[in-house]
């Protein structure tokens, strides 16, 4: 089963965490974010997919050295719509942070400061896409999904906005 298909099972699901209430404010923060930055639409894409991307890394390791429960606690204090820089220090060290903003900036032509400036409101809200798999007990399906390994590898942050956004129509 597909990231995407994890959230929307996480939507239907009352046992879980997930709801179109949540999706919609991430989408909504997206788009105020893009309008408050001047960032196009294909700019933010690329951002979003680069930030999930790192975002997927830094919790891989996390579970690797620390645990399953390490990555699903970082999820669950740092998901939100809202900037968090405690949630960018909590996955990644200073010069990983300026990597991310480089690799951004190379494939958008933002300006690295912008980047470094919307990491904060950024992280979590991928965060928050994830957390929307919680269940009461038993781990979470769509943080799991988004670190298989196993997987195809493709999984991508834009993709799954681009997905949500147009379910919610």
């Amino acid at each position: 089963m597909g990231l995407f298909d994890q959230i929307l099972g996480a939507v239907a699901n009352p046992n879980q965490q997930g709801s179109m209430g949540q999706i919609g404010n991430i989408l909504n923060t997206v788009q105020q974010l893009s309008g408050n930055t001047g960032a196009s639409s294909s700019d933010m894409q690329s951002l979003l997919s680069v930030v999930g991307s790192q975002v997927r890394s830094a919790l891989q390791e996390k579970r690797a050295t620390e645990g399953a429960e390490a990555a699903e606690a970082v999820v669950n204090e740092y998901a939100g719509d809202s900037a968090n820089p405690e949630a960018v220090n909590s996955l990644f060290s200073p010069a990983m942070q300026q990597q991310v903003a480089e690799m951004v900036a190379q494939r958008t032509g933002l300006n690295m400061d912008n980047i470094l400036q919307m990491l904060p409101t950024l992280v979590p809200l991928v965060l928050n896409f994830l957390k929307s798999g919680n269940i009461q007990a038993g781990g979470n399906p769509v943080l799991s999904t988004f670190l298989d390994a196993d997987g195809d590898g493709d999984v991508d942050m834009a993709d799954m906005m681009q997905m949500a956004s147009r379910y919610m129509g």
